[in-house]
């Protein structure tokens, strides 16, 4: 049958507006306000706390002791089959269950931490620092089980989107809000304001509905060493063995890992570029949270809307590319010194370009996940996908000194290529919103 003259234009017109919908559902709401629980608690045991100690003369040596308190957000993977297998305090079914039950307690410990005084409760105000992150790490990996279990396949892009909007929203609630809450109103007030915060998630978990996925149950018979070693094959080692099982899943590793390497390793020595271009601490600070935090914002949602109207593969090329053109910009502010200008529009690329791939990253590494072990799988791909920036960290620098600023941003720029090319390989092969036929 002959199509009517300008159909593919208004059906692509419909594919969009339908991309930009998707953020009113209501579930995919419900992420958002997940989102900023997830991050809501980050700062409190990180910057916001350090500015505490700060003010009431805590030695720089002990502040400095207190970044440790953040361990548990890197190893969130260990315990994450427990919240797969093991059946939750509440039984209000296995996400709910945890997710309620954890931020509880995460509640009362933020609050716990701000009845602490630094000048006679320091150690005792330290364990409740690393009780809250280690709960905050808990909840991540219930959130992120929670958001993949419950969005179907065309909302996971803007689920994605959502999870780091309402994240970035939490940390500059925790952040900015916190220190202003703090001036005005003491330090109690503002870690009390925070717990209550975190109710905005408790809430979604209350009332929303417990994801729809069966899980494998254990058929192991007997007690002792043998059902221990048949819990923890079950716990354990099923999500590697389930994962091994795709094809080519080495290749699928090895592109996650690299696919933000360029990014990482340009974001690691951005500030040390701002310093020597002689910007001062004000001028970075202004351009990042003013510039940063809402490129961020706006890249996470287009990021959204761009996997869901191309599907996965589609937008992680396309987002991969941007970021790498996001890159240049910092070879631009090499070359151009000491111009505030081009700070906002270098910090307005690198965070616009990078949440775009973000998301898409994420969209993928949760397409990736199989029901029975979503908490496991996410905690263990989303790790590896972060890990690059710590792998790449120590070697920023020597990069830089060797061969130069320009060059060396031009080179972040080209390195996460070959993940692009491993992408297109190995990537999930979408399907096109507009005529559902696989894409080639």
């Amino acid at each position: 049958m002959k199509e009517l003259p300008g159909t593919n234009g208004v059906h692509a017109r419909t594919n969009w507006r339908n991309a930009v919908a998707a953020y009113t559902d209501r579930r995919v709401l419900q992420v958002l306000a997940l989102g900023f629980s997830s991050g809501l608690p980050l700062l409190l045991t990180y910057s916001t706390l350090s500015a505490w100690l700060s003010t009431v003369g805590v030695r720089r040596a002990a502040i400095g002791t207190f970044a440790l308190v953040g361990t548990p957000y890197a190893f969130k993977f260990l315990w994450a089959p427990l919240m797969d297998r093991i059946p939750p305090p509440l039984p209000l079914g296995r996400r709910r269950g945890w997710g309620i039950s954890i931020q509880i307690l995460l509640m009362g410990a933020v609050l716990g931490l701000g009845l602490c005084n630094p000048k006679r409760n320091l150690p005792l105000m330290a364990a409740l620092a690393v009780l809250v992150a280690f709960l905050s790490a808990s909840q991540d990996i219930v959130i992120d089980a929670w958001r993949v279990e419950s969005l179907n396949k065309e909302q996971q892009a803007p689920g994605a989107a959502m999870i780091q909007s309402g994240y970035r929203i939490g940390m500059l609630a925790a952040g900015a809000g916190g220190l202003f809450l703090a001036a005005y109103a003491g330090w109690f007030a503002a870690y009390a304001t925070m717990a209550a915060l975190l109710g905005v998630g408790l809430l979604v978990f209350l009332f929303g509905p417990e994801p729809k996925v069966v899980v494998e149950t254990s058929d192991a018979t007997g007690s002792g060493w043998h059902a221990i070693r048949h819990a923890f094959s079950t716990a354990v080692i099923g999500p590697f063995r389930d994962f091994m099982n795709r094809p080519l899943w080495p290749v699928i590793l090895i592109a996650i890992f690299g696919y933000k390497m360029g990014e990482a390793m340009a974001g690691v020595m951005s500030t040390p570029l701002y310093i020597s271009l002689k910007f001062s601490l004000p001028e970075i600070a202004t351009a990042s949270k003013i510039f940063g935090f809402f490129s961020i914002v706006t890249g996470s949602l287009i990021g959204g809307v761009v996997t869901t109207r191309f599907g996965i593969r589609r937008a992680l090329i396309l987002c991969g590319i941007l970021q790498s053109v996001g890159n240049l910009f910092f070879v631009l502010q090499a070359v151009g010194g000491h111009r505030i200008g081009y700070l906002a529009l270098c910090v307005t690329a690198e965070n616009l370009t990078g949440a775009m791939a973000g998301t898409a990253l994420i969209t993928w590494l949760s397409s990736l996940c199989t029901p029975a072990f979503t908490a496991t799988q996410f905690a263990l791909l989303s790790s590896l996908a972060s890990l690059s920036r710590t792998v790449v960290a120590s070697s920023g620098g020597v990069l830089s000194e060797k061969i130069g600023w320009a060059p060396f941003f031009l080179l972040t720029s080209v390195v996460g290529l070959p993940a692009l090319l491993l992408v297109l390989w190995v990537g999930p092969r979408d399907f096109r919103n507009d005529q559902r036929t696989p894409a080639l």
